[in-house]
């Protein structure tokens, strides 16, 4: 028999359409406002600091992508076993899992804080800063580090917020640290330069951070003990948060080796090193608003596909995960026919450049981002094996674009045919990906319908 309290949540038995829209508007928002606080650096430092900066700000964008995986690793682990547990109404082991979850941003952004600030530069020269770039790399980075623990504990908080049944306090937490944002960036941009953009962010993320810890829970009730680590929990959430947050340290290493090499075969061409550098940080930078999308639909599914699953209501799981996936191929469809329509219009947004600036940025959407349509497969169905507790699956989907892929592809390409060759590796490996993705999806499906009749 299925408990009353199960029967009684809305994520029983509400309409799916009805139900996806209501958690992922405000989700989809609360993502395009975070990528705003990179998208707005980007346009003001393009405008008041130059090519240098927005190459500054592109090499220090893996840090970022380790933020957001640490983020993701944490908020998508917690908030998948979070789910499964209230579907099985099991809610003081639900409030255990969260109080760990929290505890572990914490200790976690600490830790990361003190070796950015202790390494600063030589991280920066790893991650593919040149000689003209580099101190801006250093002085962007020294300051956007303070903002780790406020950055990392907001976003997680964030799914824990929208889990709970309130994405509309979510979005506003983080819209209101947005607009704060945006607000001060040109001020300080043109006060102090590079420096200003990183005061700026951190702001925001503080006033997030602020928002977020004020938040009342509706499901369960956090005590001191919540908070008391786990061996077995931090297990199991990072076990479940693996496709997220590997997928988000996939992008990571591969935008470090894109990078390097486009600084050193740019370097080769007539376009130069900072070029290809500033074009691929901007290009990957307004990528994340269609992310965005994707990712603010996916995180909606979580719950519903997570909740029903451990209710083994099978049914609602298949269509979810089917209407999710259509929704984000259309997503990709629409995101698509605007890059490869005004690619220009596109990059002049983040400052001007010269005839071989717009000519590079023209050819690397054209041809790196050829595949992008179906981009939003691959996390939709590393998404759909963490919810229902399939971590191994869901974090070898997450690695196969990135690290199994267009790596190796990216490498062997440009040794080969240069800076063209390295563009080459983004299409073939998003073809590959959509391959595989949707052989894993079907399989699943089959194995739910199997389920359905048992």
């Amino acid at each position: 028999m299925i408990n009353d309290d199960i029967k009684n949540n809305p994520l029983y038995y509400e309409k799916l359409s009805k139900l996806l829209v209501r958690f992922a508007i405000p989700n989809i928002i609360s993502l395009l406002v975070s990528s705003l606080y990179n998208i707005v650096d980007q346009v003001f430092i393009g405008h008041g600091v130059g090519i240098y900066g927005n190459a500054a700000t592109n090499v220090n964008f893996p840090i970022t992508i380790i933020c957001l995986s640490i983020s993701l690793f944490l908020g998508l682990g917690g908030t998948s076993i979070f789910n499964i547990l209230l579907g099985e109404s099991k809610k003081e082991e639900a409030s255990i899992i969260i109080g760990n979850t929290l505890s572990l941003a914490i200790i976690i952004s600490i830790i990361l804080t003190t070796i950015v600030l202790i390494f600063n530069r030589k991280i920066m020269t790893l991650f593919g800063a040149t000689d003209e770039v580099l101190s801006y790399a250093i002085s962007y980075t020294s300051v956007t580090a303070i903002g780790f623990l406020p950055f990392i504990f907001s976003t997680v908080m964030s799914f824990i917020i929208r889990s709970d049944g309130s994405p509309k306090y979510s979005m506003f937490c983080v819209l209101v640290g947005a607009i704060v944002n945006t607000i001060l960036d040109p001020i300080f941009i043109f006060k102090w330069g590079i420096i200003g953009a990183g005061i700026a962010t951190i702001i925001g993320q503080f006033i997030s951070f602020i928002l977020v810890i004020r938040y009342k829970f509706n499901n369960i009730v956090l005590t001191k003990n919540s908070f008391i680590l786990r061996y077995k929990n931090i297990f199991r959430i990072f076990f479940l948060g693996a496709s997220g947050g590997i997928n988000q340290l996939s992008m990571m290493i591969t935008q470090i080796a894109m990078n390097n090499v486009f600084a050193y075969y740019g370097a080769l061409s007539i376009y130069g090193a900072n070029i290809p550098l500033a074009v691929s940080g901007i290009v990957t930078k307004v990528n994340t608003i269609v992310i965005s999308f994707v990712i603010g639909v996916v995180n909606s599914a979580q719950p519903i596909i997570g909740f029903n699953y451990g209710a083994k209501n099978y049914d609602r799981v298949i269509n979810m995960m089917k209407l999710t996936l259509s929704t984000t191929i259309c997503i990709g469809l629409i995101a698509t026919s605007i890059f490869h329509l005004f690619p220009r219009g596109i990059v002049s947004i983040f400052g001007s450049g010269d005839l071989l600036y717009f000519e590079f940025a023209e050819y690397y959407i054209h041809i790196f981002l050829f595949f992008m349509v179906v981009n939003g497969v691959q996390p939709v169905v590393g998404s759909f094996f963490t919810s229902m507790g399939k971590g191994i699956k869901g974090a070898f989907i997450a690695t196969t674009r990135q690290i199994i892929l267009l790596l190796p592809l990216l490498l062997i390409l440009s040794k080969l045919f240069g800076l063209k060759g390295a563009l080459y590796a983004g299409p073939i490996s998003d073809f590959l990906t959509l391959i595989l993705a949707l052989s894993m999806f079907f399989l699943e499906i089959k194995r739910l319908n199997k389920l359905r009749f048992n």
